[in-house]
C-alpha cells in the first residue's frame, strides 16, 4: 500500500490523477485499496477546489472530463442525453438543463451550483436563422391559398 496523502495542490492533484488513471488500465487486487483511496482524495479535492474556480460551467465541465478520462459520447450515455446535446454544450450553442445540472453534479461529485452558473451561448448564425424563417412563413401562406376553395354566388 502507498503513501497517499491529503491532496494539498493542483499539482499533487494532476499527480494523483495520473496515477489513479493508470490503476484502472491495469486493475489489481493488490492496488484496489490504493485506487478507492485515490478516487476518495481525488474526489474530495475536486468538491472543495473546483466549484470556486472562476471558470464558467463549460470549462469546469470540459476540465472534469480531462482529469476523469472520459469523452463527449460516454459522458452522453451517463447523462442519459444524446451526443448532439452534449457536443452543442460543450461548445457554447446550448444551455445546461436542470436535469444535466443535476446529473452532472452527481456524477462529478460537486454542488449543483458549480454547473448553475450564468454563461454566455453563442447564436448560430443569424443570417441563416432568419432565412429558415422566411422560408417557413412562406411555405405555410401558400399552403393557406393553394387548399382553400373558393365560393361562388
Amino acid at each position: 500500500m502507498s503513501d497517499f496523502k491529503v491532496i494539498k495542490s493542483t499539482k499533487q492533484y494532476h499527480e494523483y490523477v495520473t496515477i489513479h488513471k493508470n490503476m484502472w488500465m491495469k486493475p489489481t487486487s493488490e492496488n484496489e485499496d490504493d485506487r478507492e483511496l485515490l478516487e476518495v482524495l481525488i474526489d474530495k479535492w475536486e468538491s472543495e477546489n473546483l466549484q470556486h474556480t472562476e471558470s464558467d460551467p463549460v470549462e469546469l465541465l470540459k476540465f472534469l472530463m480531462e482529469n476523469h478520462g472520459i469523452d463527449a459520447t460516454q459522458l452522453s450515455k451517463e447523462l442519459g442525453v444524446n451526443k448532439s446535446t452534449t457536443s452543442k454544450i460543450l461548445n457554447y450553442k446550448k444551455g445546461m438543463s436542470k436535469y444535466m445540472i443535476r446529473k452532472l453534479a452527481e456524477r462529478f461529485k460537486l454542488s449543483q451550483e458549480a454547473f448553475n452558473r450564468e454563461y454566455s451561448v453563442r447564436e448560430e448564425n443569424p443570417k441563416k436563422v432568419s432565412k429558415k424563417v422566411k422560408l417557413t412563413v412562406k411555405n405555410k401562406a401558400r399552403k393557406k391559398i393553394g387548399t382553400k376553395k373558393l365560393v361562388r354566388r
